[in-house]
């Protein structure tokens, strides 16, 4: 799910049409605020037969008409959406020979004649799309060879400074691609590219590599021209999103790669964008902007638009990206969670799993709600948010003499040098939900050439300070509420305005209520750096424990997400607001969609630096070399409450992508090893299939075990009551294989520790010792866990070290 909360345009959480367009009016008929529209059209004019019987009659048929022509709408177009059909490729029958398509066209036709397939896949899934009623849907699940017909879902989207954070300008040379071409390619899928940016530019690097069976897709204002050796793919996928919607509005956005939002070409920057000199948002965060991967090629998929994100869409553009050759995907969107064999991106991530492609996902912007994670199945990488060492104060002055810390990314006219008056928006307006500054809400008498004092949420943060503009305010101080905490996120906003947390927001609205003449100011401070402590975790960052599989720790790391400078469309303003003319080469924005292509980009330099390793390992190679603590020893912290941060936080911890080039041991996963986890899920055969595509059943002599997932992290769940019954401990054991990536003859040492006293860890044996490369040994980790209430969690981490390398796994217990 990508940007945080309260941000635009794709950053909503749903969409509505806008209007109700006569081009779409059946499309348009059952949505609320146009149901008022049509009744308006098709009864008003009425009112004129009143005067005769004859006009009554009238009306009455009329009536009736309208009662049964909705009705008619309901049952024939409402009624029909979009599945994804997923077939068993072994029960073809053989009078189709090897045409697939043809056995999937057939199945088709035997339950509905004006059925059409939308997209046929045969990597991420064996099956096809198509539009149905749940009848036939239901007619379709029953025929041989149909494994599942699964409702479509949709999705919404979730620098100069990270790489010197991060460590990348230091050890540029440690990286091969820093300082030469790079085979390796990331693809993208968000919402396009806007070509022209400069962190596009190629020059330097050597011809396309000649594994890339990519295309550049032409389209509306988009044509060959605009891919080169930087941007070496790049192509848009609609079929889904009209099938549900309409024909895309070639008006208000382009039916081709190019971007019109801007997320996507700051995702697509940030994880392999070129370096750029003098890269600024407004004169802000100044500098060299570069992606985690600047030598990498890039190639973007096109799945977003204006009404969200389609998983017929997700799964085609994967399909293409697999027979393309990426190395990496990276996908910044989310759409809840669901059984891995019901999650679109779960199972195509599992196909490019199988071919060596590292597939990097957004943890989701719903922090900080514990539970609250997107894309938690294995074999995705799921990456969370935290800050930089870097911010952008903006402070408010009251007339009281006191003053409170901010933060903006405004630029425009000041204000004047004197306190100006500032008004309370709760108290400024006719609205019960005047405090949040939603369109229409304030009264312009009571705020003009005064600052607004707002409350964030619901709108969009830069949307509240449009408001106070076009009400004629002066200024904005935005304050977070108890949903957002001390979280500051900066915005470019249109007028003079700053973002405060909860607590100085709090004593803020106090004086303003209650002086008869508050007065204020905003003092605008530019960029810092050196911010201490960085990072934190975001607040808006999800949380686990995953909702799945609590087995499996979930996020699996922290990189930067907060306040991100990379590259932007041309098509909109910073803010993404209508209104908003600015035009601007880069943006600044957060959220896990600004972190998930930062994981994308390092993973792409690793491998780089080791083609052979699988996505597991590289994984790994992140995982065990991630920091949880300051330089000063204290835990990383945690943005919405202060305290020290949980692995449900952040993880494996902050990703630290110099150590993480030789991390001495990896924890690896085969495509087996998977399907061994989701024997011991309990799933059925036909549901494993979906996931898999194998014709092989789970073997009934076998024990598998969820916890025996050869994962780098440790998640133990301690059944309700199952110690308190015994009066003793549970005991769970736990197995795991490392493989030597480090020196040939090297000897590791185990230790543990736990912050709770009711949990003990053991690891045997504790010592494991290496004679070559590639060799791989086992340990079992056995954790006694006593009684304690139902909902509590516990924390403790293993390392093996050999005086060198530490590998480091998070373990978290829940009762």
């Amino acid at each position: 799910m990508g940007k945080s909360k309260n941000q635009t345009p794709l950053h909503r959480p749903h969409y509505l049409l806008s209007s109700c367009n006569p081009q779409h009016f059946f499309l348009q008929l059952f949505e609320p605020h146009c149901l008022y529209n049509v009744a308006a059209t098709l009864i008003f004019p009425l009112h004129s037969l009143y005067s005769t019987a004859m006009g009554l009659i009238t009306l009455m048929k009329t009536m009736i008409f309208i009662v049964l022509f909705l009705g008619f709408c309901h049952v024939s177009m409402a009624a029909k959406k979009t599945y994804i059909v997923h077939m068993a490729k072994h029960h073809m029958p053989l009078s189709f020979g090897e045409d697939h398509r043809q056995w999937f066209d057939a199945s088709l036709k035997s339950v509905s004649e004006s059925a059409e397939m939308i997209y046929t896949y045969e990597n991420v899934i064996h099956g096809f799309s198509t539009r149905l009623t749940a009848q036939e849907a239901e007619s379709l699940e029953n025929l041989p060879g149909i494994l599942s017909v699964l409702p479509e879902l949709k999705y919404e989207l979730h620098t100069t400074r990270t790489p010197e954070f991060l460590g990348l300008e230091q050890n540029a040379n440690l990286f091969p691609q820093s300082a030469g071409d790079s085979d390796v390619v990331i693809g993208v899928f968000d919402t396009g590219v806007w070509p022209e940016s400069k962190s596009f530019d190629d020059t330097g690097m050597g011809p396309v590599p000649s594994a890339w069976n990519g295309a550049c897709e032409t389209g509306t204002n988009f044509t060959l021209s605009n891919c080169n050796r930087k941007l070496i793919g790049a192509r848009y996928f609609a079929k889904g999103y009209e099938a549900t919607l309409g024909p895309i509005d070639e008006s208000k956005e382009n039916k081709s790669p190019r971007d019109d939002d801007g997320h996507g070409t700051h995702t697509s920057t940030t994880t392999g964008g070129s370096v750029v000199t003098g890269a600024n948002l407004l004169g802000y965060a100044a500098g060299s902007a570069r992606g985690m991967a600047p030598r990498g090629r890039v190639a973007v998929y096109k799945v977003c638009w204006v009404g969200g994100c389609f998983s017929s869409d997700i799964l085609a553009a994967m399909e293409k990206a697999i027979t393309d050759n990426v190395n990496v995907m990276s996908m910044s969107l989310g759409g809840g969670t669901a059984d891995y064999y019901r999650d679109s991106v779960a199972i195509g991530a599992f196909a490019a799993m199988e071919k060596g492609i590292l597939v990097s996902c957004s943890a989701g912007n719903a922090g900080p709600t514990s539970y609250s994670l997107s894309n938690v199945s294995p074999w995705i990488t799921t990456v969370g948010a935290g800050t930089l060492d870097r911010d952008f104060p903006a402070y408010v002055s009251l007339g009281n003499g006191k003053n409170y810390s901010g933060v903006s990314l405004y630029k425009g006219p000041s204000l004047p040098n004197t306190m100006l008056p500032i008004v309370y928006a709760g108290n400024a307006s006719n609205s019960t939900s005047g405090a949040l500054c939603m369109p229409g809400t304030l009264i312009p008498e009571m705020v003009k050439g005064k600052l607004v004092l707002c409350d964030r949420g619901v709108n969009a943060r830069v949307q509240k300070g449009s408001v106070v503009k076009e009400a004629g305010g002066a200024g904005m101080v935005l304050t977070n509420t108890a949903a957002n905490g001390e979280e500051l996120v900066a915005d470019a906003h249109m007028l003079p305005a700053t973002t405060v947390g909860q607590k100085a927001g709090d004593e803020i609205r106090k004086y303003v209520i209650s002086d008869s003449a508050p007065t204020a100011t905003i003092l605008f401070e530019g960029t810092k750096l050196g911010i201490e402590p960085s990072p934190v975790v975001a607040s808006f960052s999800s949380r686990g424990p995953n909702t799945i599989t609590p087995e499996i720790l979930k996020p699996d790391m922290l990189a930067p997400g907060v306040n991100i400078l990379a590259g932007w469309s041309g098509a909109v303003g910073p803010t993404g607001l209508p209104d908003d003319s600015r035009r601007v080469e880069f943006n600044i924005i957060s959220g896990t969609s600004m972190s998930c292509p930062h994981v994308s980009g390092l993973a792409a330099l690793l491998k780089a630096a080791h083609p052979n390793w699988s996505p597991a390992a590289i994984k790994s190679a992140l995982m065990t070399t991630a920091y949880t603590a300051y330089k000063n020893g204290k835990i990383i912290e945690d943005l919405a409450t202060g305290k020290p941060a949980t692995p449900f936080d952040h993880g494996a911890g902050h990703v630290d992508p110099v150590s993480a080039l030789n991390p001495g041991l990896v924890y690896d996963i085969t495509a087996d090893d998977y399907f061994d986890f989701l024997c011991a899920l309990n799933y059925t055969a036909a549901q494993i299939q979906v996931v898999t595509k194998r014709n092989t059943t789970c073997d009934a002599t076998k024990t598998y075990n969820v916890g025996d997932l050869n994962y780098p992290s440790f998640a133990v769940v301690v059944p309700s009551g199952s110690s308190s019954k015994s009066g003793g401990a549970t005991v769970v054991k736990q197995t795991r294989t490392l493989t030597n990536v480090g020196t040939a003859s090297s000897t590791y040492k185990a230790s543990t520790n736990s912050d709770n006293k009711a949990v003990q860890i053991s690891v045997v044996p504790q010592t494991l010792t290496f004679s070559q490369i590639n060799e791989k040994k086992s340990y079992t980790v056995t954790f006694t866990v006593g009684s304690m209430p139902v909902n509590s969690n516990a924390f403790g981490r293993i390392e093996w070290s050999d005086g060198k390398q530490i590998v480091g796994s998070p373990v978290a217990v829940s009762w």
